[in-house]
């Protein structure tokens, strides 16, 4: 797989919710049983320091593995926590201990008004 970019918008304070598909050169999902993922939010790509990390361990990262689902949510508390900008991110998977890196591109956090 070569990673797929995507640039996004998340709403500061809001929950954000973003999907993918994998799929084969057919147009068939990838089978992700067993897999583990990982998205990292970061002001500058090598910034040492994480604004948001969303794993499968810490349940901000679902995998449907025979439907080849990868489904990510950052609640509107860790929304909240970002500051307005513009920043960088991917999300790579670990498919029988291989990372894969699936997708990556720029999020624009946009400021919340209503609190």
């Amino acid at each position: 797989m070569i990673a797929s970019g995507y640039d996004t918008i998340i709403d500061q304070g809001a929950d954000w919710y973003i999907n993918f598909v994998c799929q084969d050169p057919d147009d068939e999902p990838i089978n992700l049983t067993g897999s583990t993922a990982a998205l990292q939010l970061r002001s500058l790509p090598d910034d040492p320091t994480a604004v948001l990390t969303l794993t499968t361990e810490n349940s901000g990262i679902a995998i449907t593995g025979d439907e080849g689902l990868v489904a990510v949510h950052a609640t509107s508390t860790q929304t909240n926590a970002i500051i307005t900008g513009i920043y960088y991110y991917d999300l790579e998977l670990s498919i029988s201990g291989t990372i894969t890196r699936i997708i990556q591109g720029q999020v624009t956090v946009s400021a919340q008004v209503t609190r």
